[in-house]
């Protein structure tokens, strides 16, 4: 690629950094957690949220255990602050949940925010301000001095107001926004004048925030730069520190999960991360990753298909196929030995009775996060789709149902499901379908069929309907046809011949031909199999399936 020389690293490494944290191998509790999806989540749509779709995001937040949530910046605009308002009047906030919200350092900005708060139970004030070289030197033009005297200035308003408001419990967090692209020592210097003001202690704890703005370097530099805040900022025992990284580089996850190795206390994210540009860190996978090694994330998503729903129908965001635990393709293999390793392993453990999850090529068991898996071990129940339901019959028992078939037979699997009450095994599927659509043969019967090759073909077919024996000839361009013909002419209806495939069931001179038939009648649509070792007589029986369930209906 072209011009790669004019960009250079715009971030600042510790130098000598201890790396303790690279002596850690897992994560082995849960940080606390901040979603930020009503604050940097919404303000990353094209058509940011409504306040009616907030207050139901913020709902869902709490309702998977979320107890802290960044509600938005009160005084940026009239919606932000009337959300605000409407959690606050409507008592919409549990006692156990603080929201959070942002300011910058300036007077009435403050001053708008703790109007908005007012009656709050638990809230954080979120204050911030820019560190890097780029934003002082391009953005704000001004000094290291000058720019510690803002966050000064704010934290010294915070607290001021904090001290007039009449009611809430109010605590602080800070943010030397652009961390990654600022100096460590004075990221340190500017947190620490911060927390000089604020006085924290262990029933009024600060929260010092190590935003990745902009993702500049990999993860290990970020992890170095955090340890050494960790371990040298003031008052530590009673700081949180807390991450916000974001995914300019793709790597918002290991950063949080390297920086929490470092010591930090607490991550913000988002579900699924979105954010601006390439997203915030995404909390879903972060807190799947801890899950998966046997760590209680203390968030709940035993229902990923929900969770997902509820995102993209208020975001208008889509959950990439293949996003890590979230994504609808994550837990379908489509390669042969794949599928063939996950079967094996899952037969594994029934034989052994295992403790542990240990099935090959999936870190975990699909089904705790309310998923089912899409192959031969695939378990079918009133959520089941017509796409693993027609796998199974594939894989299993060699039925390859036409496209248009497979949607009114998973619909049927799923019914007889959710009147069971109960998961149907594979057998129970192909019971359902043979029932419904094999060789049926009442109340109407084939007897008999002779053709004559005479303008296309003739047939001469013989019937049982009711215990009553009819005949009737017809022509058509096709045995099928011709038979089809004759078959609507002795029953008097009418109906359309609209699909028609067959393929063998095995290999060898033993094979068996399966045939599908489908029509249509009023608008309706009947299906039909036929199984045997002539291709003629299995389309035949199709055929009849077909009209007997028309019949029948």
């Amino acid at each position: 690629m072209k011009n790669f020389e004019k960009y250079t690293r715009q971030y600042f490494p510790v130098k000598n950094p201890p790396m303790k944290w690279a002596q850690k191998d897992y994560i082995d509790h849960a940080p606390i957690w901040c979603s930020v999806d009503l604050r940097d989540g919404n303000q990353a749509l094209i058509n940011p949220m409504t306040l009616e779709e907030k207050l139901e995001f913020f709902k869902y937040l709490v309702k998977i255990g979320f107890k802290e949530i960044e509600v938005g910046f009160p005084a940026a605009s009239e919606t932000e602050y009337e959300f605000c308002r409407a959690l606050i009047e409507q008592n919409l906030i549990p006692d156990d949940v603080t929201i959070q919200v942002l300011t910058q350092s300036r007077e009435h900005i403050i001053k708008k925010t703790f109007e908005a708060l007012d009656g709050a139970k638990n809230v954080i004030v979120h204050l911030y301000n820019s560190t890097s070289v780029s934003q002082r030197e391009q953005v704000f033009r001004k000094s290291k001095e000058e720019i510690i005297d803002i966050a000064v200035m704010g934290a010294k308003l915070c607290k001021q107001y904090r001290e007039k408001a009449t009611t809430g419990n109010y605590r602080f967090e800070y943010s030397p926004e652009s961390f990654t692209g600022t100096e460590p020592e004075f990221a340190l210097e500017i947190c620490n004048e911060v927390i000089k003001i604020w006085e924290p202690t262990a029933d009024d704890k600060v929260v010092i925030n190590l935003p990745v703005t902009v993702s500049h370097s990999m993860p290990h530099v970020y992890a170095n730069q955090v340890e050494y805040m960790c371990d040298n900022l003031l008052n530590r025992e009673n700081i949180i520190v807390s991450l916000h990284p974001h995914n300019d580089r793709g790597c918002a996850v290991a950063d949080s999960e390297m920086g929490l190795l470092a010591g930090a206390d607490r991550i913000e994210g988002t579900l699924f991360g979105n954010g601006e540009r390439t997203g915030n860190v995404d909390i879903v996978t972060l807190g799947m990753n801890m899950f998966s090694q046997g760590v209680d994330p203390e968030l709940n998503f035993e229902n990923m298909p929900e969770i997902t729903e509820l995102y993209e129908r208020i975001t208008g965001m889509r959950v990439y196929e293949r996003q890590p635990y979230s994504g609808q393709l994550v837990f379908a293999a489509f390669s042969g030995s794949h599928q063939d390793a996950i079967a094996k392993g899952m037969k594994w453990r029934q034989e052994k009775n295992c403790q542990h999850w240990t099935v090959p090529y999936l870190p975990i068991d699909p089904q705790d996060v309310g998923r089912v898996y899409e192959t031969d071990v695939i378990r079918i129940n009133s959520q089941s789709g017509k796409g693993g339901i027609g796998y199974i019959l594939e894989q299993q028992f060699g039925i390859v149902m036409p496209q248009k078939m497979r949607e009114p037979f998973g619909y049927l699997v799923k019914h007889v499901s959710d009147n069971a009450h109960r998961e149907l095994m594979p057998s129970e599927v192909y019971d359902i379908f043979n029932e419904t659509f094999i060789n049926k043969q009442s109340p109407v019967v084939l007897k008999e069929a002779h053709y004559v090759q005479q303008d296309g073909i003739e047939a001469n077919v013989t019937i049982e309907y009711n215990g009553k024996v009819m005949n009737e000839k017809a022509h058509g361009n096709g045995r099928l046809n011709a038979v089809s013909k004759a078959v609507m002419k002795m029953l008097g209806i009418k109906y359309d011949l609209h699909t028609y495939t067959e393929h063998a069931m095995e290999q060898g001179d033993t094979s068996k031909a399966v045939s599908y038939v489908g029509i249509s009648s009023d608008g309706k649509n009947y299906w039909g199999v036929g199984i045997e070792t002539d291709i003629i007589d299995s389309s035949l029986k199709a055929l009849f399936s077909a009209v007997n369930n028309m019949i029948t209906d």
